[in-house]
């Protein structure tokens, strides 16, 4: 992607200050009403022929040449191969994890009661893509730090498909490192040894001591400054899967797949369990893996649903320590392999900060969203009355998510979910036809210009919808259009289109006039 493309980048977790406020009232639907499709895409054609007077690349080419991504390609249902980074704190996971990114994604002090909203991220080595579990940033005591260290690392291992064993060649081998790869020998998962803090020659004799781990020849790199970090790249390459073994479910075709997610205690496995009554069909147990059985196929509106890795990671009760890892760390598994989230919220507690942090790794997956109120049958009128602020201030960046209220105990309005579901799909697959996009823009900026700025006043040359499952739009631009005129559009697409129950990315691509030869 260029770099005008990412500098152009909105979606709706971008908030901010200055929003446009348009003045007067517009036609913009009653003109697109009247328009006929024929029309709209001979407009449509001759503003695509215009942008061959401006400089494009590749990926502008190719975005025009009418490439669609509809999600359903064969290689898209299959999950990315995962790699765990492992190993005690301070040996420097997150500066690897950074390093191997190419950018300053993870926390690099690993600070006791730091929190980490995100401990999976999306990588690529030559060419091939590869999701990252970063198991830093867990409290840690002088007490309980071995058991700690080990059991934290055990939950992403068990996601894993293969593992870094990260230790500082410059202190050797410790009482924790020990107990990590009697957990590791145990998981039996590939470990690709690393010993990190090996700035030069010099200190490769001390990554060679690591050795006496049993667990073959050590990787001598420096995450700080890269040294030796290609070189282990290519080793991990050798050692990973094409797609995941482990989170590996063949998701084309089949029944639609949900993912209810919550904070714990939220009523997810009553609503599951209610959901699926004496009407569930089979349960799904994964190969490959130690896990409880977690797919489950629940009959709903007289089809099939498939509720995805619910369970999720089996949970013991000696990783109480790590809670807020292991819940993320589900959730985003249990995302990573859904088309639509269903975020549960108990309407009895106040919205707690966990609450907006899933529902945030909700948006950022980029599923279709229902947010489905439990408990509501236990809400009194003093109750309801604050809830209705809460979501008023905590919910508002999703106020185009269908919302339904129901009883996980009772199975009360369970009935209700199937539309709300129905409707987010719909919506998430939904594509706009390039004309009638194209229409919908020439009619919004007319009665609605982008404020002039610096006396300058960027236009919109094109616009196209890249992709669905979420819906992505590319808007070709003569210059940098403004956030909030930006949100004006992405509100309006909405209010013009529907797309209730899906995020919506608007991306823009400033591009220049070609000069010309005199």
């Amino acid at each position: 992607m260029s770099d005008s493309t990412s500098a152009g980048q909105y979606d709706e977790g971008d908030f901010g200050h200055d929003d446009y406020t348009p003045t007067g009232t517009d036609q913009v639907a009653e003109h697109l009403a009247a328009l006929d499709d024929a029309d709209a895409e001979v407009r449509a054609a001759s503003l695509r022929a215009g942008l061959e007077d401006y400089d494009l690349d590749e990926d502008d080419a190719r975005l025009l040449s009418g490439e669609f991504d509809d999600g359903e390609g064969d290689g898209q249902f299959r999950l990315d191969p995962v790699l765990a980074i492992v190993g005690r704190p301070n040996v420097g996971k997150s500066t690897l994890v950074n390093r191997i990114l190419g950018r300053r994604e993870a926390v690099v002090e690993d600070v006791p009661g730091v929190t980490r909203d995100r401990v999976t991220y999306a990588a690529t080595w030559n060419g091939r893509p590869f999701t990252l579990v970063d198991t830093g940033g867990w409290e840690h005591d002088a007490r309980g730090i071995h058991a700690r260290v080990a059991d934290q690392a055990e939950v992403a291992v068990e996601m894993a498909d293969a593992v870094l064993l990260v230790v500082d060649a410059t202190v050797g081998i410790t009482a924790t490192d020990e107990a990590v790869v009697k957990m590791l020998r145990r998981a039996k998962k590939p470990v690709i040894l690393v010993g990190n803090k090996v700035d030069d020659l010099v200190q490769e004799a001390d990554a060679a001591a690591l050795w006496g781990l049993g667990l073959g020849e050590p990787w001598p790199v420096s995450a700080v400054h890269g040294r030796g970090v290609a070189d282990m790249l290519d080793r991990v390459m050798e050692v990973l899967p094409e797609f995941s073994a482990v989170e590996g479910v063949e998701r084309t075709g089949g029944p639609r797949r949900v993912a209810l997610i919550g904070r714990p205690n939220v009523g997810k496995s009553s609503l599951l369990n209610k959901l699926a009554g004496t009407e569930r069909v089979v349960v799904d147990p994964m190969a490959g893996t130690t896990r409880d059985p977690v797919d489950e196929f629940i009959e709903l509106g007289d089809r099939t649903w498939r509720f995805v890795d619910t369970a999720g990671i089996r949970r013991r009760q000696h990783m109480a320590q790590g809670a807020d890892f292991y819940a993320s760390l589900r959730t985003q598994a249990a995302l990573e392999k859904a088309e639509v989230a269903v975020v549960l919220l108990a309407v009895d507690e106040i919205l707690s900060e966990q609450d907006v942090r899933i529902l945030q790794l909700a948006i950022e997956s980029g599923r279709a969203l229902v947010l489905a109120f439990n408990k509501w049958d236990l809400l009194d009128d003093e109750r309801r009355k604050y809830l209705e602020r809460e979501i008023e201030q905590d919910l508002a960046h999703v106020e185009w998510a269908p919302r339904v209220n129901i009883s996980a105990k009772t199975g009360w309005h369970k009935d209700r979910l199937v539309p709300a579901l129905d409707l987010a799909l719909e919506n998430w697959d939904r594509r706009i036809p390039t004309g009638r996009l194209n229409a919908f823009l020439g009619e919004l900026v007319a009665a609605h210009p982008h404020p002039v700025r610096g006396g300058k006043q960027p236009r919109i040359l094109f616009g196209t919808q890249a992709s669905s499952r979420p819906p992505k739009f590319v808007l070709f631009t003569t210059g940098f259009l403004d956030p909030g005129y930006r949100r004006f559009i992405t509100r309006r697409l909405r209010e013009t289109f529907g797309f209730e129950g899906t995020p919506i990315e608007v991306n823009m691509r400033v591009r220049e006039k070609r000069s010309r030869k005199k």
